[in-house]
């Protein structure tokens, strides 16, 4: 068994909408079936007795089968929820497809390597740690998946069908498209200024401001050092606390000093961190209570961390025992936090008379710090229900006052069913970025759903953060109608971003070039915040190689399938195989989009029933079947009647003139026509403005400039000139209609052909073209794509042989060579169609040539 090739596939894909490993495995003749490897099943489920059934029996299942099984069954032993898995064989005899569902990608890929070191140790009979490998993966996942705090959010955020995207390995994360955009890190919004955040983190400041808002604070200063820390400690009165001025999380944080010698001991631990606060320590319980907005949501009573006794094991035994709970961890992974046993520790056991190794009684409390941080093992219990409304209010407007959107104040008192004045109770900290265990799953009590105030905060009622998503795919007129549906975007006063396979543009800027048809420019375009719309032409090796950028569109356009085109290329065989493929962005339209589909092209109608929106035909033809039986029942439809593309919906229609259409020279491009068709639909699936859509149809002109190689019609000297980027046979026949539509006296063509196409691809080119071309000139230059040289100029000349009309054929090595020797023939009438290859280079090579003086 041999793994040639693994890709992650990241967004919706030809499998599901789930993300997924995908990897080529080729099998041998006798790993085809496990019939044909004695013992090998017995062996496998010896070393992985976990494995679950195999989705095939066994005389129909390979090792591929094993392999997708295994990487399944280890994710899932290590915790990760995945379940959807599949094995599909391609037409290559013994190779097949395997695709695993993941949840964190690089738990997911060493997870499929690890299912691979199973099996080759089955087929050799040797051992497998199958207690360590899940061990590994777990670990992993524990180390890159999202923390609870923002997890929490994250889940919320899908709830509400708000999208979102991981910007690092760590906690920031972006929810929204767009200019709906907001982004989180951890437990903190970008509304929050750094300036917040800055007074927050410098405790005397705090308190100072708090104070100044009618905040009850503990009296206290900062120190430099231990002598004049001591010195505070009398002056305001035994027990203190000492904490760092600038810290979070409880570190460095030592309460209820009533000793010199306890104060230098958590004098040092404070001073690792920064300078030294002197509090006065307030008695009572430690309460943390959760501001999001201008409002409290969520309360905690926080415990320290302590050790029960049962007259058997020390306290040092006590702590090893408690820590191995599996709810605790090091970090913030888990619902709990290991307890920390440090010299703070161990002075605060002297206060009882203890050392680490005394042996506490039967239910003996031995509390092991006085400060009640889950970082540093402490417990919690909710108390939200039992808040004051003035406690409340105090911790509001402690939140309002620093600045903080999302803010944990720190409350210490006896209790918080009164109000804190009236029992000398008072706010020692906030924190921005809170940590949200605790009221996510506290130790005692009930949960609350702090991750949903937290999204309902960014993102006000029936807002989901996402904007206008238009996918657009097909086999041809792919780039112009994302260019003619991004225009009227631009017409209706949007800032669009528009990604195709000339480049990336956003709000009338090229931020990026060459074939950008693939999710990551789509998600760099949705990650972007000057956009309110986006228009992507999808290919399909963008898919391919990894899914959509995006989880779903607003609207998705199907163009055309026909032929077909790139077929026999990454085992999409078959204009089927293709329609299957091209069909994944109608699967990901959202239930309140629609999808725009070619009534006349069959396969393009067939996707219908797989949208989860409604549908919308468009068709020349408004007597075409599909489309009048969609149009009898009362749906969408755009058609043509008596020169007008009519847009109806049961009795309502709304019309524009060909006339007023530049791209389709009053209707005589029978593709062009189509695109826009497809292109309204698109605006009116979105809600656009007729008068919107009416002025950006008037001012899209089919230049080099909004339409670049993609029948571009030039003068040159009383010839006519059109430059188009077609390169497979559904093109070539489009091209023949537009062009018969023409006048012109002698007509010629410049081809070349890409190397990646199949012969016969290649030659039915030709073949059509030579129903209609006096002259063709055939070039070579940087399409071979692993072609010999010459190998497809021989294929292009096959298919002109016989040919009805041509009568002239030239070969030309290089394409700005064969463009002026076409030049170089032309009279004032004729016709000449240039397929450029190389799109840019060419159409500049074409206007600097237009505008020379024609030589006598």
């Amino acid at each position: 068994m041999d793994i040639s090739r693994i890709r992650a596939l990241r967004g919706p894909n030809l499998w599901s909408r789930h993300t997924a490993i995908e990897a080529i495995v080729t099998c041998g003749e006798q790993e085809r079936a496990l019939t044909s490897l004695p013992e090998f099943e017995a062996r496998l489920r010896a070393l992985f007795p976990n494995l679950g059934p195999l989705r095939r029996q066994p005389d129909q299942a390979s090792l591929a089968h094993v392999l997708e099984t295994a990487t399944l069954a280890l994710q899932s032993q290590a915790g990760c929820p995945v379940t959807f898995s599949r094995t599909t064989a391609t037409l290559e005899p013994g190779v097949y497809q395997v695709v695993v569902e993941y949840s964190e990608e690089d738990v997911g890929r060493k997870a499929l390597i690890a299912a691979e070191g199973l099996i080759q140790a089955a087929l050799a009979g040797g051992s497998f740690d199958l207690t360590g490998t899940v061990a590994a993966l777990r670990e992993i996942d524990e180390d890159v998946r999202l923390g609870p705090s923002t997890g929490s959010i994250v889940l919320a955020g899908v709830a509400r069908g708000v999208p979102y995207r991981r910007l690092t390995q760590g906690s920031l994360v972006q929810f929204g498209w767009g200019a709906k955009q907001r982004r989180i890190w951890a437990a903190e919004v970008d509304s929050t200024s750094a300036v917040s955040e800055s007074i927050a983190q410098d405790k005397d400041l705090t308190k100072t401001l708090l104070r100044a808002a009618g905040v009850p604070v503990p009296l206290g200063r900062p120190v430099d050092s231990v002598d004049e820390a001591w010195e505070v400690a009398l002056e305001i009165g035994l027990p203190v606390v000492l904490k760092p001025q600038d810290g979070n999380q409880g570190k460095g944080v030592t309460v209820n000093i009533v000793t010199r010698e306890h104060l230098e001991i958590a004098y040092k631990v404070a001073e690792e961190i920064g300078q030294v606060m002197v509090e006065k320590f307030l008695p009572g319980s430690d309460y943390r209570l959760l501001v999001v907005g201008n409002k409290l949501i969520a309360a905690a009573r926080r415990d320290p961390p302590l050790v029960i006794g049962d007259g058997e094991h020390t306290v040092r035994e006590l702590v090893t025992l408690v820590n191995a709970d599996p709810k605790r961890g090091d970090g913030h992974a888990t619902s709990l936090t290991k307890i920390r046993f440090d010299e703070i520790a161990v002075a605060r056991l002297e206060i009882q008379g203890m050392t680490p190794e005394s042996v506490p009684d039967k239910g003996q409390r031995v509390i092991l710090r006085n400060n009640a941080n889950l970082s540093t093992g402490g417990t919690a219990t909710d108390v939200t229900d039992d808040v004051h409304p003035e406690v409340a209010a105090r911790a509001v407007a402690a939140a309002q006052m620093i600045g903080l959107d999302i803010c944990g104040v720190d409350v210490v008192c006896d209790n918080v069913i009164r109000p804190l004045e009236e029992q000398s109770g008072g706010i020692v900290e906030v924190n921005a970025a809170p940590g949200l265990r605790m009221h996510l799953s506290p130790s005692f009590g009930k949960g609350r759903p702090v991750g949903e105030a937290i999204i309902n905060h960014l993102y006000g009622p029936g807002d989901d953060g996402r904007i206008p998503v238009v996918a657009v795919t097909g086999t041809n007129g792919k780039t112009t109608t994302t260019r003619l549906i991004a225009h009227l975007f631009t017409a209706a006063g949007l800032r669009v971003g528009m990604t195709n396979t000339d480049g990336v543009h956003v709000n009338g800027r090229q931020i990026d070039s060459g074939d950008c048809a693939g999710p990551r420019s789509a998600r760099n375009v949705l990650m972007n915040p000057d956009v309110d719309a986006a228009v992507f032409e999808t290919a399909r090796g963008g898919i391919l190689r990894e899914g959509l950028g995006y989880d779903r569109c607003q609207v998705a356009v199907v163009t055309n399938i026909g032929a077909g085109d790139h077929l026999g290329l990454n085992y999409i065989t078959t204009v089927e195989d293709l329609a299957v493929l091209k069909r994944v962005i109608v699967q990901n339209v959202a239930p309140t989009g629609f999808a725009v589909l070619n009534a006349t092209d069959p396969h393009c109608a067939a996707m219908a029933p797989t949208s989860p929106g409604g549908i919308i035909f468009f068709a020349a033809d408004r007597h075409h079947p599909v489309l009048a039986t969609h149009r009898a029942q009362g749906q969408r439809c755009v058609f043509v009647d008596d020169g007008h593309i009519v847009a109806a919906e049961g009795n309502w229609r709304e019309s524009v003139s060909l006339r007023d259409i530049p791209l389709t020279r009053n209707g005589s491009i029978g593709f062009q026509v189509e695109n826009a068709m497809a292109s309204i639909a698109a605006g009116w699936a979105v809600g656009l403005g007729w008068d919107a859509m009416r002025a950006g149809l008037a001012s899209f002109l089919n230049d080099a400039d909004n339409a670049p190689g993609r029948f571009n019609v030039l003068d040159y000297h009383g010839a006519t000139l059109i430059a188009d980027y077609g390169h497979n046979p559904d093109a070539m026949r489009a091209l023949v209609d537009a062009v018969n539509a023409m006048p012109g006296k002698r007509r010629s063509v410049v081809i070349s052909g890409a190397g990646d196409r199949r012969d016969e691809d290649i030659r039915e080119q030709t073949q059509i073209l030579g129903k209609a071309f006096d002259d063709v000139i055939l070039f070579q230059d940087a399409c071979q794509r692993g072609r010999e040289d010459g190998e497809v100029l021989a294929l292009l000349r096959q298919g002109l042989q016989g040919a009805p009309r041509t009568s002239h054929v030239e070969e030309i090595h290089g394409e700005f060579i064969a463009i002026d020797k076409a030049l170089s023939k032309l009279q004032p009438g004729d016709l000449c169609l240039i397929l450029v290859d190389q799109v840019e280079e060419s159409l500049a090579h074409l206007a600097k040539r237009v505008t020379e003086p024609q030589l006598q």
